[in-house]
């Protein structure tokens, strides 16, 4: 990671340049984001619209073993990540959690087709989602220097922000990845109807909600911001 300055001069009617010039230095991280965390989470969202295809297609066999396959990407990106520090960037950070919401929500949605996961539950799911990704993007926009430009917002190389996920974010990852699994299995091993699968039902929607709730109530200690103005 390499911390770099920019000058960004605005000059108010009527003031002096030499006084307002130190008050617009901006810093900001430029690092590599070719780590191999971040190229694990990239696999992972491309795999996504294959397991989508895949269970609408009813090839569930096929789809629990990709599955099983996307989720030991998950693991392992974190297990990287922790273990060299080289590896481990802000961009990750953000990366990680979009690329498990765009694998959920195809998920979610293919298996609602499938009418293994019920719609209500899904519409609940991908709201939080949709949410937490938009509030993503506001965040990248508030923290890039100005002027904003798409090239700048849309740079990996430029990190702006790290997000910390909440206790209760995790919870519920793995939950409504557990749901997956077990939904994915069901058709395969015959028991689609089990009362145990419908009890996970409400015990996700529980847990996506709350999710939901601490982002909300936590927002601002969720973030760091990486770019500051010196004075």
């Amino acid at each position: 990671n390499i911390n770099i300055g920019i000058f960004i001069p605005k000059f108010p009617f009527g003031s002096s340049p030499a006084k307002t010039w130190n008050s617009c230095y901006i810093t900001f991280w430029y690092e590599n984001p070719w780590t191999i965390p971040n190229l694990l989470c990239v696999c992972r969202i491309l795999l996504a619209p294959l397991l989508g295809h895949l269970i609408i297609q009813q090839h569930f066999h096929l789809s629990l073993a990709l599955f099983t396959l996307a989720g030991a990407t998950d693991l392992l990106d974190g297990y990287i990540a922790r273990t060299w520090p080289t590896q481990k960037s802000a961009l990750g950070s953000a990366l990680d959690p979009l690329a498990d919401k765009i694998l959920v929500s195809f998920l979610y949605v293919s298996l609602t087709y499938a009418g293994l996961i019920p719609a209500p539950l899904t519409a609940l799911v991908i709201f939080r989602d949709i949410g937490l990704i938009a509030a993503v993007f506001w965040i990248r926009y508030k923290t890039v220097p100005p002027p904003v430009t798409l090239g700048k917002f849309f740079n990996p190389c430029y990190t702006t922000a790290q997000l910390k996920p909440t206790l209760f974010s995790k919870v519920n990852t793995a939950i409504q990845l557990i749901l997956v699994a077990a939904s994915l299995a069901a058709p395969v091993f015959q028991y689609t109807d089990s009362v145990v699968l419908q009890c996970i039902w409400y015990i996700t929607a529980l847990t996506t909600a709350a999710s939901g709730y601490s982002y909300w109530h936590y927002g601002r200690k969720t973030v760091k911001v990486l770019n500051t103005k010196s004075p």
